[in-house]
């Protein structure tokens, strides 16, 4: 199994997962010159997708999708309500989209992929858990709280994305407005703090796990090395100081499997 992050933050977030002779995309965020860009420098032929999973339509995650999808001819995999929101945005055919139910399995090739719903403020976002031959991956990012029904299937991956997106101190001692603050760490409408991810691995890690990346770093109210540490922390706790640990860049691209 290959899973690469092209990217991860607000500016953008893209990924690649292949088992085999299947690969998908996990959202679209940048331009599409960028993410060819990207892929070539991460040793990546973007001729071997087979489609695009979308996790919600906000712009960093969406921006290239409709020129994107049609240069390289892709199937686009969304839940119905993200996908008439997309099309809206971006000014696209509802019937470029297929749509998939949250929870109801569905297969592309190797890959048998369960979308789970997040809290977050878009119309329906979704994590993706992907069983491959190779083993299962468990993909989290933007969303609010840490809660059981997602932790479900963290426990039963082999490698995992997971967002790590704030210090709460940090962002509380930002300029950001009043407003932002409260979205950022809103139950239903913001990002996970480095200490909820941290509770989420402690509360579900399993003997699985093998490779943790933490994702979606706040370029002003994070940091990599706090990030690190709180999630080492949580893994020290677990007597798991064996699982590979990750930060995720924001623009260059990392190999996380």
């Amino acid at each position: 199994m290959r899973i690469i992050s092209l990217g991860s933050g607000s500016q953008g977030n893209s990924y690649i997962v292949e088992s085999g002779n299947t690969a998908v995309m996990i959202d679209c965020g940048f331009n599409c010159k960028q993410l060819c860009i990207k892929a070539e420098a991460a040793d990546f032929d973007l001729s071997r997708l087979s489609g695009i999973l979308l996790t919600h339509e906000h712009t960093d995650h969406i921006a290239a999708l409709k020129v994107f999808r049609k240069k390289f001819n892709l199937a686009i995999y969304s839940n119905s309500m993200t996908a008439e929101k997309t099309a809206a945005r971006l000014g696209m055919d509802i019937d470029d989209f297929f749509c998939f139910e949250n929870y109801q399995s569905f297969e592309i090739g190797e890959l048998s992929i369960v979308p789970f719903s997040t809290p977050h403020d878009a119309v329906d976002s979704v994590g993706y858990f992907i069983n491959s031959p190779d083993g299962a991956y468990f993909h989290g990012t933007d969303f609010g709280t840490p809660l059981e029904s997602i932790g479900r299937f963290f426990e039963a991956a082999d490698f995992a994305t997971l967002e790590s997106n704030h210090d709460l101190s940090l962002l509380w001692q930002s300029d950001r407005s009043i407003d932002l603050k409260r979205r950022i760490a809103g139950e239903s409408t913001g990002h996970l703090s480095n200490e909820q991810a941290a509770l989420l691995v402690k509360k579900f890690a399993s003997n699985k796990l093998k490779r943790l990346a933490l994702a979606h770093l706040s370029e002003d109210c994070n940091s990599p090395h706090l990030a690190e540490r709180s999630m080492r922390e949580a893994l020290a706790h677990l007597g798991r100081e064996d699982v590979s640990l990750c930060i995720l860049d924001r623009f260059s691209p990392v190999r996380i499997v």
